[in-house]
């Protein structure tokens, strides 16, 4: 087996050699195959099957990490390269941008270019912009990315407050309602049938739906459900039109058809009219989008609307271990519901790795920490950083694991974070790169680089990349690792491709950035569980899995508490060698250990027994309760009470809160100039160690200390943000400040 962190061996001929896989872990510019049939080369057997069923309406049930991105590209390419498939005749949809541009850069690689593999918001933008003129008049209506200032404006038109919460969830309503194809009428019937909880009034929910529509027609917007509903009006109204749109596009490919709504399968349905040359792709148990309006009904029901559909079962994992697949298993084997009824029984293809290892904390904060401990641990061990995640049940859950990796000296990124060709240092590099190209015999820089890699070197040298990465984490470190990806890049390119030139990569970034088929950034990977759906690392955190976040307190229904299962089985299936599972029996340090693990491992870790009274057949490995020390240390956490404000007395629960040791509205006592004294040090250490201020202190930490002016290491250490580790490395500074010493022991005079 691969040690984990390795790198993967270039891809073998057959598919029993294990070239197979569910993400592009071959090498990185694999050979255009020469032929139709050498697409087919190295898919199982079933893959194979779904790749030349290319007539009639075909149903791909695919589980977690059994390679179906990989087969139904492959079924795309094998029809387009042996003549059956014309490539601007195909439409492959998805839900993000981020899965069409990896469906259209597979699709290039195996000589498949021009198929049109889109989001269905961005294909029915295209053909909304194209006919408007001629199905409506005049100009299209400018599209709003952003609903949350017209339902405000909404609101104070119908004289309704709403705090930003509540504005939140009713933009997240008027959303479900659209695609459902709710109009404001008929919204209070429709959310009781589907069991809604809504966040107003089901009638003031509808009448804030309807003035959002007049403000809209008044502004004359649309939003993105709009692009939807609109095409789909042209097509139904205008045959003529659908009747172009249908010379067009005469196959149809469907990736995550689990997740369609009811208003994207009308859009489907128009496209297709009364043809069946379809394929969907899709996994009941991955079902985790319902509150937007996603059904996995259809899916389910393909087969009673198309009797004579194939359909084709893949089951062979490729992606996690035994240890692994056997855990997600489990989780499935005890849930209940449709979508339980049809769920697929995964079979690993790996050979065996670590069992699942669960841990126990007391507190969020102390989790976090053994989280980053042990991450920072892998790395050292030569795990790369860009292979492990930390994956939790909401956002707000991410700043505890942003500040414990921060004091690791780890390196992460945030899932959701601007996209990587879009980030400004990766713009300047391929201007600097796309400059050296054209000019690049006048460039000293170049004088002395011999091949590719060495001359992307020399050019990203002059836009801030070095040798050895900055210390620390935040904006430096992430300008860094952009510009590290590119270098990597570059060689992966020159060794696929030697005798490669400048140019050639230029051509190269450029195809890349069109398909946003972005390169790898170094660094842990901090992601809610459903951003994290279709992403896989070799090592994966799952956090906070107790009770009231995992499932989450608001899921009440069955149907509710069944999208939460699955939700933690999409968690577990994103790992391939190694999964950590954890909980904190309190929120808060010193808080009440309420808190048990989540329902969902009952039975399945070590210890407990499932609802039934059955011990079931669950991972096995085993599980640390408490504090693990650090390297055999005794541990450094203890026992905490209650944090209360040292003002007023109340218990605080706020992060932020918890770092002053009082109420943000209660009166500060800080000294000014200490504050002010403080932060000039922190930006010299922050200077010298080439890292952000924020690594060295956060602003909240520099008040406490201000507040609390600390005589000594142990009321030092007591300040939540100054661990053991900054304990060490600046206490003894720290301390001659609060004493009124400059650092390193002089006499502050002023």
């Amino acid at each position: 087996m691969r040690a984990c962190g390795q790198p993967a061996q270039p891809s073998r001929g057959t598919w029993q050699h294990g070239c197979v896989t569910a993400a592009t872990r071959s090498t990185l510019f694999p050979q255009v195959p020469e032929s139709a049939d050498a697409v087919l080369d190295g898919l199982d057997p079933e893959q194979r099957e779904v790749a030349t069923a290319l007539h009639g309406p075909v149903c791909v049930l695919a589980g977690a990490g059994t390679g179906k991105t990989r087969a139904i590209t492959h079924r795309i390419a094998y029809g387009v390269r042996a003549g059956i498939l014309h490539p601007s005749s195909v439409l492959a949809v998805t839900f993000t941008n981020r899965a069409a541009g990896e469906m259209r850069g597979r699709l290039r690689q195996l000589g498949a270019a021009g198929v049109q593999a889109r989001t269905f918001h961005s294909a029915a933008l295209r053909q909304l912009q194209y006919f408007w003129p001629k199905a409506i008049g005049g100009s299209m209506p400018r599209l709003v990315d952003r609903k949350v200032q017209l339902v405000a404006d909404a609101a104070a038109a119908c004289r309704i407050r709403l705090d930003r919460g509540e504005l939140r969830d009713v933009t997240a309503e008027i959303e479900w309602s659209k695609v459902t194809q709710t109009v404001p009428a008929d919204y209070a019937p429709a959310a009781a049938k589907a069991g809604r909880e809504t966040p107003r009034a089901p009638a003031e929910i509808a009448q804030l739906y309807a003035a959002y529509e007049d403000v809209k027609r008044e502004r004359a917007v649309i939003d993105f459900e709009d692009v939807l509903l609109l095409t789909v009006a042209v097509l139904q109204d205008r045959h003529d039109i659908a009747d172009q749109v249908r010379a067009q596009y005469q196959h149809f490919v469907v990736d995550e058809y689990q997740d369609v709504s009811p208003l994207q399968q009308r859009l489907l349905d128009l496209w297709l009219g009364d043809r069946d040359s379809l394929c969907v792709v899709g996994d009941a148990s991955q079902t985790i989008y319902s509150f937007t309006g996603a059904t996995p009904d259809h899916l389910l029901d393909f087969r009673t609307r198309h009797p004579g559909a194939t359909v084709v079962k893949l089951v062979r994992d490729y992606r996690s271990t035994p240890q692994v697949v056997h855990l997600a298993n489990g989780l499935l084997a005890q849930a209940k519901g449709r979508a339980a009824d049809h769920r697929l029984e995964l079979v690993s293809q790996r050979a065996a790795g670590p069992e699942p290892v669960y841990s126990e904390y007391t507190d969020e904060p102390a989790e976090a920490e053994g989280a980053a401990r042990r991450i920072r641990e892998l790395i050292d061990s030569g795990v790369p950083a860009a292979e492990i995640a930390i994956l939790f049940r909401t956002n707000a859950q991410s700043e505890t694991y942003e500040q414990a990796l921060a004091d690791a000296a780890v390196p992460y990124q945030l899932r959701g974070a601007e996209r990587f060709f879009d980030r400004p240092e990766v713009r300047k590099a391929g201007i600097a790169l796309r400059g050296a190209a054209r000019f690049g015999g006048n460039d000293s820089l170049l004088d002395d680089a011999v091949d590719l890699p060495s001359q992307v070197r020399a050019v990203l040298s002059g836009e801030g990349w070095t040798t050895q990465p900055p210390a620390g984490s935040g904006a430096v470190r992430e300008r860094w690792e952009s510009l590290a990806a590119l270098v990597n890049l570059a060689q992966d390119f020159s060794a696929a491709q030697p005798g490669a030139t400048l140019a050639d990569l230029v051509a190269e970034l450029d195809e890349r950035a069109n398909a946003q088929h972005a390169p790898t950034v170094q660094g842990v990977t901090l992601a809610s569980l459903h951003s994290a759906k279709g992403l896989e690392w070799d090592v994966v955190f799952l956090v906070g899995v107790a009770e009231g976040m995992m499932p989450i307190t608001y899921a009440k229904t069955d149907e509710q508490i069944e999208e939460e299962r699955r939700l933690l089985y999409v968690g577990v299936t994103r790992a391939r060698e190694r999964l950590h599972v954890s909980w904190a029996l309190s929120r808060s340090p010193g808080g009440r250990p309420s808190r048990r693990p989540s329902r969902f491992l009952d039975g399945l870790r070590p210890g407990s027994t499932a609802a039934t009274g059955r011990t079931a057949a669950g991972g096995a490995g085993g599980i640390e309760r408490g504090i693990p020390g650090t390297r055999g240390s005794t541990p450094r956490r203890v026992q905490r009470t209650p944090a209360r404000c040292r003002v007023c007395g109340r218990t605080l629960t706020d992060a932020g809160e918890m770092k002053l040791m009082r109420c943000d509205g209660c009166p500060s006592d800080m000294n000014e100039g200490l504050y002010e004294r403080l932060r000039e040090w922190r930006a010299d250490q922050a200077r010298r160690s080439g890292q952000p201020a924020f690594c060295v202190f956060t602003d909240r930490t520099l008040m406490a200390i201000a507040e609390t002016a600390p005589d000594d290491e142990h009321e030092l250490a007591r300040i939540p943000g100054v661990g053991m580790r900054k304990l060490n490395r600046y206490g003894t500074d720290v301390l001659a400040i609060c004493a009124g010493q400059l650092a390193g022991g002089d006499t502050d005079q002023d």
